[in-house]
C-alpha cells in the first residue's frame, strides 16, 4: 500500500521531482512544496502520514524548527530528513526535533521509499553508513573550523569595535560621533573602515554578518553611560 506524503524543499525542482518519481511508484503525494519556513503550517494542514523535509545546512540553528511545529501540532506524522552528509550534531539536531530518519540526499529512490515505510511504521530510518560514520566522528574528533568571529574581530581597531556595536544598535553617523565623544566625519570614516574590513557594502550587511558569526558577542559591551537613552 502506498504512503500518504509530502515533500518539502527549499529547491522546488527538487521537491516536485520527489514527488513526481514517487507517484510513479504508487505513493499519493499530498504536495510538493517550498520553501521549508512554510512548511509546517501546510504539513499541519494536510496531514500526511509522511513529510520528507529537504535541508541544505542540518547542523544550522533553528534547520528543524519546522519539525518541531509539526510535531506539536500533528505528532502522528513521521518526518523524514532528506539532506547532504551530516555531522554527528546534524543527526543529532533531526532527532531531538522529533525526526524519524534521516536519508542522503543522494539516496536512491529505493532508499527514500524503504526510509519513508519504515518511518510510517514507528521505526527509525538512518542508513547504518550514516550512524557509523557519525560515530566515527565523534570517537576521532576533526579539528574544529576556524572562529570567523574571532578572526574578523581582529582586524578592527577597539575603536572600530565601538563603531561596530554602534552600528549594529541601529546608531547613524551623528549619534555615533555624540557618543564616542568625536566628531561626525570622524565617524564616518571609522564606519566605512568598519565596511571595508568586514568586505561588506552597507550598514546593515555589517551588522547582519556580525550578529551571525558571533562578533558582537565577543566585544566588550559599552558602558551604560555611553549608550543613547
Amino acid at each position: 500500500m502506498g504512503v500518504r506524503l509530502m515533500v518539502i524543499d527549499d529547491h522546488r525542482l527538487l521537491a516536485e521531482a520527489l514527488a513526481s518519481a514517487l507517484k510513479l511508484r504508487g505513493h499519493r503525494v499530498l504536495a510538493s512544496a517550498a520553501p521549508t519556513a512554510g512548511a509546517a503550517e501546510l504539513v499541519v494542514s494536510r496531514a500526511p502520514e509522511v513529510c520528507l523535509m529537504g535541508t541544505a545546512a542540518p547542523a544550522e540553528p533553528g534547520a528543524f524548527e519546522p519539525i518541531v511545529r509539526i510535531k506539536r501540532d500533528r505528532p502522528q506524522v513521521a518526518v523524514v530528513v532528506l539532506g547532504p552528509v551530516p555531522s554527528p550534531r546534524g543527526i543529532a539536531a533531526a532527532f531531538a526535533a522529533g525526526a524519524s530518519g534521516y536519508v542522503r540526499h543522494d539516496e536512491r529512490i529505493e532508499g527514500v521509499e524503504r526510509a519513508m515505510v519504515k518511518a510510517r511504521a514507528g521505526e527509525s530510518a538512518v542508513a547504518p553508513e550514516l550512524l557509523r560514520a557519525a560515530f566515527a566522528e565523534l570517537l576521532n574528533p576533526v579539528a574544529p573550523p576556524d572562529d570567523e568571529g574571532r578572526r574578523l574581530l581582529a582586524m578592527l581597531t577597539p575603536r572600530e569595535v565601538e563603531v561596530l556595536v554602534r552600528v549594529a544598535e541601529g546608531e547613524d553617523t551623528r549619534a555615533i560621533a555624540a557618543g564616542m565623544g568625536i566628531a561626525p566625519s570622524t565617524a564616518r570614516t571609522h564606519v566605512q573602515r568598519v565596511l571595508m574590513k568586514l568586505n561588506v557594502g552597507s550598514r546593515l550587511e555589517a551588522a547582519a554578518l556580525a550578529a551571525r558569526t558571533g562578533l558582537l558577542d565577543r566585544a566588550d559591551p559599552l558602558p551604560l553611560d555611553e549608550r543613547r537613552a
